[in-house]
């Protein structure tokens, strides 16, 4: 299953309620995804919005499981029968691996999940690391200063964005070239 109005539907009920901050968050990722699919192959533009939808659903009670939200969504989906690729992309989006790695789940992510490291992957980044917590808009590096001040110094999301930033600032550049909202 891709159907974007399915995902946001799945979202809705599994975060509007329980988690309205990170509700904010995915409707807005969603928007943002909608808008930079524009610059992908038209197969690929469902694909991107559906898993821009569903990227957080792993934060939702009853669907949490690990500590690893993006690992705990793509398992959900998958066990619910979503289409294999959107699953994937949960499974990766934003520099997952990292947080993997901090969790020692990198083995159950690499063997479940993969990871297409395409023009959609970096389309999902964008979406999802240039929107705050509350929907608001951010240039990248603003975000992962949020994102660090929100955790504290010490905390295992800290430590992976500290490793990640390289990859995440280079997908969000990418994106950006294709939009041609920056140039370089």
């Amino acid at each position: 299953m891709t159907n974007f109005e399915a995902a946001s539907g799945l979202a809705h009920d599994l975060l509007a309620d329980a988690l309205p901050r990170r509700w904010l968050h995915v409707q807005r990722v969603a928007d943002k995804a909608s808008e930079v699919s524009s610059v992908l192959a038209a197969p690929d533009r469902p694909i991107l919005v559906a898993a821009a939808w569903l990227h957080d659903i792993g934060y939702a009670p009853g669907v949490e499981s690990s500590g690893l939200h993006a690992l705990d969504g793509a398992r959900w989906l998958r066990r619910a029968g979503w289409d294999k690729r959107v699953a994937d992309l949960v499974a990766y989006h934003s520099c997952a691996a990292f947080e993997a790695e901090e969790r020692q789940l990198e083995r159950e992510l690499r063997t479940e999940f993969r990871n297409e490291a395409s023009d959609v992957t970096d389309a999902l980044w964008y979406a999802d690391m240039t929107t705050g917590p509350d929907g608001q808009d951010f240039e990248i590096m603003e975000r992962l200063t949020e994102i660090r001040s929100r955790y504290g110094p010490d905390h295992v999301v800290t430590r992976f964005w500290s490793r990640a930033q390289p990859q995440i600032i280079a997908a969000v550049r990418r994106t950006e070239r294709r939009l041609g909202t920056r140039k370089g």
